[in-house]
């Protein structure tokens, strides 16, 4: 755990979704260890939308359950649960966390948000990395539970801060229970297991074509990997999308031949992958028009790559003379979700109309970049 003296470990979405299932599943567990508290920090509403049933039903067991959302308390909690609301600038904003405790039994997961995504991803939102641990031993639970209360306290009634207190006060009073090391070493075996097995079965295809260059997504593939089929959240990951389109001259490939015209073709895809990390994805949107999607990037960093891609196409003409390309560029930076890759592409037309070589786009305008 962080807060323990463990080594910090660095943990992709889908890895800590089945540890805090794991933990939540205790929590609903039949045992005559009561009283229960659970806390549990989501980030974000849809986080804890997507399990609200499950701590409706942890709430109806435990002494307390306490939930944290950034910017909103979850509407019709349950009696015996408390929402709290965290600041968008402060450090619990960024943490994700579930600990469960009673007399003689605890559990904690403590994760903090890199804001940055595992390059061999099968989502975007399942790749997204932390740092931080997980344990199934109550003497580490407690140090957790104590660590929230104290973070907490001025955020919560009265009456929850008593029954934690109540809870916190019995634990301490009490030895931990011997052989944990051998059940966390256990679980850790599963969810190691879990993890390699999903990495095996989501195992992306190659980003890389036969002549070596980067591979592009379709419109659907592109969907699936930035999460549109499934739970994302507005304000955690920031995501810079770049809307390029590339012009040849009129009549190219009558004037030089199609073979000549597919191994230009070739080598603009080259061009304009060539900036990428592996994170990165490139998609082929028209004949003309490309996206890039690039995590964790700033606005500053996302028009050098921008320029960095036009650069690297303008100096296609040193190996086809005869061929000058047009490049245009629109830049968006955005923890927003769904992507505004609409907007990035309003953009681009304008850009293209202009004659504006990279715009970027704010929220509610386009201006020259």
């Amino acid at each position: 755990m962080l807060h323990t003296g463990r080594v910090r470990e660095r943990l992709t979405k889908r890895g800590l979704v089945t540890v805090s299932h794991a933990i939540e599943q205790a929590a609903l567990a039949t045992a005559e260890d009561g009283p229960l508290i659970v806390l549990a920090l989501f980030q974000r509403m849809p986080y804890f939308e997507r399990e609200r049933a499950l701590y409706e039903r942890i709430a109806g067991v435990a002494a307390a359950t306490v939930v944290g959302v950034v910017d909103a308390v979850p509407e019709a909690l349950p009696a015996g649960t408390y929402g709290v609301v965290l600041a968008e600038d402060e450090e619990l904003a960024r943490e994700w966390s579930v600990v469960v405790l009673t007399p003689r039994f605890g559990a904690a997961l403590v994760a903090y948000d890199r804001a940055e995504v595992a390059p061999d991803a099968p989502t975007l939102e399942a790749g997204r990395l932390f740092d931080g641990g997980w344990s199934f031993r109550r003497d580490a639970a407690l140090h957790e539970a104590l660590r929230l209360r104290e973070r907490l306290a001025t955020r919560l009634p009265e009456q929850a801060r008593a029954v934690l207190d109540d809870v916190l006060g019995r634990v301490r009073e009490l030895p931990a229970t011997p052989g944990e090391a051998r059940g966390e070493a256990a679980v850790r075996l599963l969810a190691g297991q879990i993890e390699r097995a999903r990495r095996r079965a989501d195992a992306p295809p190659s980003r890389t074509t036969t002549d070596g260059t980067t591979a592009l997504l379709d419109e659907p593939a592109l969907k699936r990997w930035t999460g549109l089929d499934g739970v994302t959240a507005s304000g955690t990951l920031p995501v810079a999308v770049i809307g390029v389109r590339v012009d040849e001259p009129p009549g190219t490939p009558e004037r030089f031949g199609r073979r000549s015209h597919a191994r230009e073709g070739q080598a603009v895809l080259a061009a304009l992958t060539a900036p990428l990390r592996p994170v990165d994805r490139a998609a082929r949107l028209t004949d003309r028009e490309y996206l890039l999607v690039l995590p964790s990037l700033t606005e500053e960093q996302a028009v050098a790559v921008a320029d960095r891609v036009r650069e690297s196409i303008a100096g296609l003409a040193r190996s086809y003379p005869f061929v000058t390309y047009a490049v245009y560029a629109a830049v968006c930076v955005t923890t927003g979700r769904p992507l505004p890759v609409p907007a990035v592409r309003h953009a681009l037309e304008w850009a293209v109309g202009e004659g504006v070589p990279v715009a970027t786009v704010a929220p509610e305008s386009v201006f020259v970049g």
